[in-house]
């Protein structure tokens, strides 16, 4: 096993979750000293190095407060999100709203906040949990929050370049966690994922693609937007996530 992670601090947001339970065991596996395991309500940990950790990301001042209890947080996963059902560009707007302040404005709010804290750790690293929707013609408020994301992601790499910060971009399309469990369609686990993000941490990598369609998806895009939108129609004929 890549010990990526030896003397570490982490933070996780959405803790509770599939993914978010496997961020925080695995950062144990890999050495981390400390885990900060945030959830609105967080559960019990059984390793004395887990730390659970209240925090709303849609509430600045649950933010603030996450700021000021984690003060020595080197590696932040920014793993929080909803995927709500019958989600619809279309509406209503006020869900839609409640989307975007979770996995866009709550992600990036979590991400300012923490800035300084990395900083003041030599730079630390900053990973942002996305996803292959941001990529497709999926009419959901959920990729379109994905794709603002993965946008703000990039500029976000950009801003803390000076400062020395990783900043990382997981995308992966369909994880076996609770979230999916609606739709019946094949599925990456979330300990893979997991376990793929944590080598990126390692190998200094600045985006990981943690499943074969997501790397397909991927070489794709430089497809004429003809091309490229009808065969994206074909694939997702029968699933509308």
């Amino acid at each position: 096993m890549n010990q990526s992670l030896d003397g570490r601090t982490v933070l996780v947001t959405g803790a509770n979750g599939g993914l978010g339970e496997q961020f925080v065991l695995q950062a144990l596996e890999r050495g981390a000293a400390k885990v900060y395991a945030a959830a609105r309500t967080p559960r019990r940990w059984d390793d004395p190095r887990v730390q659970p950790l209240p925090l709303d990301i849609t509430d600045p001042r649950a933010v603030a407060a996450a700021v000021t209890a984690a003060p020595d947080v080197d590696l932040l996963v920014n793993n929080a999100g909803i995927a709500p059902a019958g989600d619809s560009i279309a509406g209503p707007e006020d869900e839609l709203h409640r989307i975007f302040e979770t996995n866009f404005f709550g992600t990036l709010r979590v991400a300012n906040a923490f800035t300084p804290v990395l900083a003041a750790h030599g730079g630390g690293t900053l990973l942002n949990i996305l996803s292959s929707a941001s990529w497709v013609n999926v009419p959901t408020g959920y990729a379109a929050s994905k794709a603002a994301m993965w946008s703000a992601t990039n500029a976000l790499r950009t801003q803390l370049q000076g400062q020395g910060t990783q900043v990382i971009g997981l995308l992966v399309g369909m994880v076996d966690t609770p979230m999916a469990a609606r739709w019946d369609v094949p599925k990456v686990s979330a300990a893979s994922v997991v376990a793929q993000a944590y080598d990126g941490v390692a190998d200094g990598s600045i985006e990981v693609l943690a499943d074969e369609p997501t790397r397909d998806l991927k070489s794709r895009l430089g497809t004429r937007a003809e091309e490229f939108y009808p065969w994206l129609d074909e694939q997702l004929r029968s699933f509308v996530p």
